[in-house]
């Protein structure tokens, strides 16, 4: 079995997310995507971020009618810093003998990846998959060289959307139009929860 992991905050999960994970999927002809709400991700510890339950509510309504696609709350369930070697372990666990894992991230994450926790345990757990937006130049060499993981990662060339969850926010704040930028249903969740608004305060 091939699973993809699409791991994020998902404050709010976005259309680019998801087209995103179905390319990568498509490409390497994957039998799933698992998507995975970070509890209290390491590299944002700078914001606030909304609460844990709206993420995950929004993902699921994001990701509910592609049959490919999961969600996983195994590092919600967790609690603390969401770190990438603690999901592999656990999944090693959970799934069978064989799997093959394909971590996807983008390419600033990927240029980052010698910083991550535990780093080099992560070389040997599972294959990294780098979406790049098609036109835009990433050297894999680059990372293979600084991570020491020559063989375990991938190039795959995604449609080129350009959103970002901070923009969506923002619009929020302002009164402005997402439609379009996130699934309806996520859509229409951020508007009867009034998420994002400046009215509302409910953050973790």
């Amino acid at each position: 079995m091939k699973v993809g992991i699409m791991g994020g905050t998902f404050d709010p999960i976005h259309n680019g997310h998801l087209v995103t994970a179905e390319a990568v999927r498509d490409s390497l002809s994957l039998d799933e995507v698992l998507f995975i709400p970070s509890a209290r991700p390491p590299h944002k510890r700078d914001r606030e971020i909304i609460s844990t339950e709206h993420r995950l509510a929004m993902t699921i309504l994001a990701t509910c009618f592609n049959k490919h696609f999961r969600v996983s709350t195994i590092e919600i369930n967790r609690q603390g810093y969401s770190y990438a070697v603690d999901t592999l372990d656990t999944l090693k666990n959970d799934y069978e003998v064989g799997t093959e894992f394909y971590f996807i991230l983008g390419a600033d994450a990927a240029l980052e990846l010698s910083t991550w926790h535990n780093a080099q345990e992560l070389i040997g757990k599972c294959q990294f998959v780098v979406a790049t937006r098609e036109g835009t130049e990433f050297n894999i060499e680059t990372v293979e060289n600084d991570f020491k993981i020559k063989g375990h990662i991938k190039k795959i060339d995604t449609p080129k959307i350009e959103i970002s969850s901070t923009e969506i926010r923002n619009k929020v704040a302002n009164g402005r139009s997402i439609r379009y930028l996130v699934p309806d249903s996520v859509e229409s969740y951020i508007k009867k929860e009034k998420l994002y608004s400046k009215e509302n305060e409910s953050y973790d």
